[in-house]
């Protein structure tokens, strides 16, 4: 069973990785296979959360895409390459393909032939020599073993078809030659004696053992099958490894982990009906159908602390969500069917996950309960910020309490952790905890870093602006604002792009100047948001 995804937004806080993996925790101890995941670089205080509570960093998620391993294409229709060409076209007519991937005895991928290739190979090319097995011969013509000196049979195809007298005073025979004749002895004798390849004896033809004796002392392989002459004149040729209808061309082929979106823009421009379907190593897994591409598994996943499409994971368009749990204003994202939709008035997703253990009655382990705390304080200021509720402090008495940790102790060092800006980048400031939004076909992004000394930030302000500036000219934002908020102020410092000057002037009424202090401004959701989003809806 594939895993269901779980992840908070890009640029990922303290709150949305801890509420993935504790949501992810809670639905596998309810059965479901699961994985948290994040969609990108973790801060300092989420690291600090999750090496204190020795929890491991989830993996990494790019996107979720539709690739082809997400496609019902024909996994494991494929032949070797010393298959018979009978055995490809049986393959084929069984799965009612027109086309069959060839692979080396080590799987690789070799070429791929089509029942259009077949047809050439058939009507237009000189089906005389034989390229096989002695065991291809005994498969597809039904025959039974009567002399084996070789196992790989190669030479020129012959019948006899005049009189004997005729054909052993006209035809010269030597070791490339293959014969196929009925019960002619001397003709029979006249082939075992000039030492041919390969004897092919139809209608059940009698062979005499002194015959049989000549042929193993000169190295002449004997078959016998009950088709008649025409039959396996006919047939003999399907018998040639599937290996000699390769053309030279490299065909189109595809790795399994490529997007569907890919493989459809390159088909747009071959108009191919096949595609071998191949690993890194050019391993064969199977063939692709461009008909397939319509039967897909999109990837499953659950969202946490955000449900606004430009702030999820890349393709999500093309993933099934199967449950949101959120703690924001409605956002964009839409689904196909109805979900599970959790969204609450609290100061913390990781809130309604510990909610939600309550619910189900799933007892939670330490390491659980410190990656729920650490996102409820995380989001909350240790219960200072006005999103804080009474289901937020009821969770964090509570989960203090399994840890038997003071909790404004750990809050205060989980959020100093923070704060700390060496080592970091304008660029690593602003993204600390980003998020993006959309309103009206306009974007807008917002910023919010926490310091306990906004000195040292403001002495490079103009630097900073230069980063929001570039930002916001390269996706065409409205507005992109760094908010450093001070806890022990209450309150947070601004700073924004050059072009965003006016919504902040009308935002806050007042004449807003880079790094304007806005007194009780703490908490993104409730004090920024709402008055951004006011703004540009009129």
């Amino acid at each position: 069973m594939n895993k269901t995804l779980i992840f908070g937004h890009k640029k990922p806080d303290t709150d949305a990785v801890m509420s993935a993996i504790g949501l992810s925790y809670l639905k596998n101890s309810l059965g479901f296979n699961t994985e948290a995941r994040v969609l990108g670089d973790l801060n300092k205080e989420t690291k600090y959360a999750l090496n204190y509570f020795g929890l491991q960093i989830p993996k990494y998620l790019n996107d979720v895409k539709l690739q082809l391993k997400d496609v019902n294409y024909h996994k494991g229709f494929y032949i070797k390459d010393t298959d018979s060409i009978y055995d490809g076209y049986q393959a084929m007519l069984k799965e009612g393909l027109t086309g069959l991937p060839v692979v080396k005895e080590n799987g690789s991928f070799e070429g791929l032939i089509t029942l259009k290739d077949l047809s050439h190979v058939m009507i237009n090319e000189n089906v005389e020599n034989l390229d096989t097995s002695y065991d291809n011969l005994l498969k597809v013509l039904e025959a039974e073993e009567i002399v084996r000196c070789s196992d790989e049979i190669n030479g020129k195809l012959l019948v006899a078809a005049y009189r004997s007298s005729t054909f052993m005073s006209n035809v010269s025979l030597d070791s490339n030659d293959i014969l196929i004749v009925g019960d002619r002895h001397s003709v029979i004798e006249y082939a075992v004696t000039s030492g041919v390849k390969l004897i092919i004896l139809t209608n059940q033809s009698y062979i005499k053992d002194e015959h049989i004796e000549i042929a193993k002392n000169n190295g002449v392989n004997i078959i016998r099958t009950g088709y008649d002459t025409y039959r396996a004149s006919k047939m003999v040729s399907l018998t040639n490894y599937i290996k000699t209808m390769l053309r030279a061309y490299n065909p189109a082929k595809f790795l399994e982990t490529d997007f569907v979106s890919d493989v459809l823009d390159i088909n747009n421009k071959l108009k191919h009906t096949n595609y071998p379907v191949v690993d890194k190593n050019n391993k064969c897994l199977g063939l692709l159908r461009i008909t397939d591409l319509s039967e897909s598994n999109p990837k499953k996943v659950i969202l946490v602390d955000h449900n606004e499409k430009l702030q999820s994971v890349d393709g999500l368009d093309e993933a099934e969500i199967l449950e949101i749990i959120d703690h924001h204003n409605l956002g964009s994202i839409t689904t196909a069917n109805p979900i599970n939709f959790r969204n609450m008035s609290v100061g913390s997703t990781s809130t309604i996950v510990y909610s939600l253990f309550k619910e189900k009655n799933i007892e939670i382990p330490k390491q659980i309960a410190g990656a729920l705390i650490s996102g409820v304080l995380s989001d909350t200021l240790i219960l200072k910020s006005p999103t804080a509720t009474d289901k937020d402090r009821e969770a964090v008495l509570d989960l203090a309490n399994i840890l038997s940790i003071n909790y404004e102790e750990y809050g205060m060092n989980l959020l100093k952790a923070g704060t700390s800006l060496k080592g970091m980048s304008k660029e690593d400031v602003l993204y600390n905890d980003y998020k993006l939004y959309s309103v009206n076909d306009k974007n807008f992004a917002i910023g919010q870093f926490f310091t306990m000394d906004f000195e040292e930030i403001e002495k490079e302000i103009d630097e900073y602006v230069k980063v929001l500036d570039r930002v916001s000219e390269a996706n065409n934002y409205s507005l992109v604002a760094l908010y450093v908020t001070d806890i022990i102020k209450n309150g947070s410092y601004v700073i924004y792009n050059t072009k965003g000057k006016n919504i902040m002037d009308v935002a806050y009424q007042n004449d807003v100047n880079e790094g304007f202090f806005i007194s009780g401004c703490v908490s993104r959701k409730k004090h920024v948001v709402p008055q951004i989003m006011s703004i540009l809806e009129n």
